[in-house]
């Protein structure tokens, strides 16, 4: 029998973070679905938000509140603002290096709806790869790659494991502790900038199991991404260029954004997307643009090297030739309900962090980069409960019950297919009550199919974002909702 102190599901940001904290004396595991570097993190442009000071964390608590719509809990806003001045000081005390000015001091970038610049980036636009190589660096637990979870061992009120293919294989790991880490939901939709590997897979095992969801009607599309790719990762340009001075164009060259947000490019994500998916409405799917043609060549390559790099291998040169954007499915504001310590209520043994978590740090709409500094301080705080609690040994039960064998069926693709473009149509950036019905049903339908398992969480996930979404009568950040 495989059994750990505690096994972490995920190798992002949060799930490494919390893996860091934990001493070598625990027996730990991390799991991931693919190649660890195969998540969110590694994709992550912008940087990391920090507290520039404590003077400093009320202002960046005001920011993230009003760009949550005041929809947020507040005690997790305090602690998200307060916490990074703890969490930035030990990962660049641990070696993380971020990118300084020639005299050394931190250089800190800008985004939409911060009131000062106070994010701090590494390898120019390189963020997330930068501080996850550093992480898995760091890492001195068990890591198993290719671990696909299909399900928690929960009974009587305590969770005992999961059940997972590891290389295809059906296998069961036991542990004291598990600490999800999975991400978001990202594949539901057609266009998006996630992983591959994100599926919404533990939050269907989650609606089955009754374990609440929160906010799941609250789902963030990135204003400005590349759509126009055969993969289904599209290509995020962050929106540190924006914080920086590009610019939002239309076909002639026009900034309208001002005609619906006095702050223009630097209005919330939110509105940003929904002015650009209007404007497009409106003119017939005219083409909307980020125009970099104020930059210097030099600068510009410098600060974002890989932005320069993978559009020039699509033929783009920046920053003088602007480029085509869509908004895109970007990042899960709600998802698995937690307390501030990551612990599920009712269900012991099983914490939650990261995107894959609903603390309502966020609100209705996720402040530009604070999703990299949730995963570590909420990693943290989950951690310091599990070190802290008193260890209970119970009795293993028998789990007898197995999906291995029935995963995937013959149409499974060609019903994601069309999920995926369902969601996009009817449960994107703007929503109507007769669409979502039309989601709801057909969601209904498929899952009357003869469908293999991985198909029915992801369809439990995406019934759960309709019915949070047809709950909320009214429009409230990320959640628009027309007629």
């Amino acid at each position: 029998m495989r059994k750990y102190d505690v096994l972490i599901i995920g190798a992002g940001i949060a799930g490494l973070y919390a893996a860091m904290n934990l001493p070598r004396s625990k027996k730990v595991l991390v799991i991931c679905k693919d190649v660890p570097w195969e998540c969110n993190t590694f994709y992550a442009q912008g940087g990391m938000v920090t507290a520039l000071d404590k003077d400093d964390i009320p202002l960046h608590i005001q920011d993230t509140i009003e760009a949550g719509a005041f929809h947020n809990n507040r005690e997790a806003v305090e602690i998200l603002s307060r916490t990074s001045l703890e969490t930035t000081a030990d990962i660049i005390a641990k070696g993380m290096e971020f990118d300084r000015d020639e005299e050394g001091r931190l250089l800190y970038t800008k985004e939409a709806a911060h009131s000062v610049g106070r994010i701090v980036h590494a390898g120019g636009d390189a963020t997330g790869r930068y501080m996850h190589y550093f992480m898995m660096v760091q890492n001195k637990h068990e890591l198993q790659r290719n671990t696909l979870v299909y399900d928690l061992l929960i009974e009587n009120g305590r969770c005992y494991g999961v059940k997972a293919t590891v290389n295809y294989r059906p296998s069961t790991i036991y542990a004291d502790d598990v600490i999800i880490a999975s991400g978001g939901v990202g594949s539901l939709y057609q266009y998006n900038t996630n992983s591959r590997t994100v599926s919404a897979d533990i939050h269907g095992i989650c609606v089955k199991k009754g374990i609440e969801l929160a906010d799941m009607e609250m789902m963030q599309f990135h204003p400005t991404v590349f759509v126009k790719t055969p993969y289904a990762r599209k290509l995020l340009l962050t929106e540190a260029l924006r914080g920086e001075g590009a610019h939002i164009v239309n076909e002639k060259g026009e900034r309208f954004l001002f005609g619906y947000d006095e702050r223009g490019e630097l209005a919330g994500r939110d509105i940003v997307s929904r002015a650009i998916f209007n404007y497009k409405r409106q003119y017939k799917n005219e083409e909307v643009y980020l125009d970099f043609s104020m930059f210097d060549e030099a600068r510009f390559h410098q600060r974002f090297p890989n932005i320069t790099r993978t559009f020039a291998s699509l033929g783009y040169r920046f920053p003088q030739q602007r480029v085509p954007i869509s908004p895109a499915f970007h990042y899960a504001i709600g998802g698995i309900r937690s307390d501030m310590n990551g612990c599920i209520d009712g269900i012991e043994g099983l914490y939650v962090i990261g995107e894959a978590a609903s603390t309502g740090v966020h609100g209705a709409n996720r402040l530009a980069s604070n999703s990299l500094l949730e995963g570590v301080v909420f990693a943290k705080r989950a951690v310091d409960f599990i070190m802290g609690k008193e260890q209970n040994t119970r009795q293993i039960p028998l789990f007898d019950e197995d999906y291995g064998n029935i995963l995937h069926k013959d149409n499974d693709a060609a019903y994601k297919d069309r999920l995926r473009q369902v969601m996009w149509e009817n449960v994107g950036i703007i929503r109507t009550k007769n669409g979502l019905h039309e989601a709801k049903n057909m969601i209904y339908d498929m899952k009357s199919k003869q469908i293999g398992r991985l198909l029915r969480l992801r369809l439990n996930t995406a019934s759960a974002i309709v019915d949070a979404a047809l709950r909320r009568k009214i429009s409230l950040g990320t959640h628009y909702i027309e007629n």
